[in-house]
């Protein structure tokens, strides 16, 4: 089977898995509007081929994904999407289609790369990994999946802690939130969600769906509340609050966002 040409992912099926590479390890995969676009298409190639049991998502290089390319500003943004590109169906995506999605983290899986690994079903680190969130040193927010959904996963403090402090926490820092499900050895990685996706290949296709569907219906509404917020980031990328603190990373400098 010919698969169409990407230029900012790879995309691979074998034994059942599909692998989504983002490809931009120069940039450590940060995500610029066609990256969107690209990965959302292979998640929706994947999850509705009947042949495909389990969807993998990693990084090529040094960083799983250190969220979007800050050299495309903000306010520029044209794309699809409420926010200049259609990130808000990337994270549907991710949980619309029928199947597992696990995030393979090796590296930088920081802003929307942290949100990446979060939404996904199950996610798999490498002792190496840091997590974190960055969006308000930088004038950016997840006002959806990425601060609700986030407390679901590891609890009100810890969420609150993550998004107020915008600090980095290793792979065990991860773990023991319930960030991450699993925590191997960097060498050990590849092997580890091979293991893991052997294991789903050989489960009911329909009552894995059925369970996705199930887990899903309990935070839904987690996807009215993202739309009201992103309508609202629109709006605050065009401040010059926000846009101060994409200025001043740019610059390698402390922002100011008072006086």
């Amino acid at each position: 089977m010919e698969f169409p040409t990407y230029q900012d992912i790879l995309y691979e099926e074998a034994d059942g898995v599909a692998t989504i590479t983002f490809n931009r390890p120069e940039k450590l995969n940060a995500f610029r509007m066609v990256t969107y676009a690209e990965v959302t298409d292979a998640l929706h190639r994947a999850g509705w081929n009947k042949s495909i049991a389990v969807i993998v998502l990693t990084g090529a290089g040094k960083a799983f994904c250190v969220g979007g390319d800050v050299a495309e500003k903000k306010s520029e943004r044209n794309a699809r999407g409420m926010v200049g590109v259609p990130v808000e169906e990337l994270h549907a995506a991710i949980r619309d289609v029928p199947k597992p999605v696990i995030a393979k983290v090796r590296g930088y899986a920081i802003g929307g790369g942290n949100v990446l690994a979060t939404l996904c079903d199950l996610t798999i680190a490498a002792e190496s990994s840091q997590f974190g969130q960055v969006g308000p040193k930088v004038g950016s927010v997840d006002p959806g999946y990425g601060t609700a959904y986030l407390a679901r996963v590891i609890g009100e403090k810890r969420a609150r802690e993550l998004w107020y402090l915008c600090r980095r926490y290793t792979a065990a820092e991860a773990y023991e939130m319930g960030l991450v499900n699993k925590v191997v050895p960097d060498d050990k990685l590849d092997a580890e969600v091979q293991s893991w996706c052997a294991e789903m290949v050989d489960r009911s296709p329909t009552a894995m769906a059925i369970a996705k569907r199930s887990f899903n219906a309990d935070s839904e509404n987690i996807r009215g509340i993202a739309q009201l917020g992103y309508q609202a980031l629109a709006l605050y990328y065009d401040t010059p609050e926000s846009k101060e603190g994409g200025n001043a990373f740019r610059e390698r400098r402390k922002p100011r966002y008072r006086g």
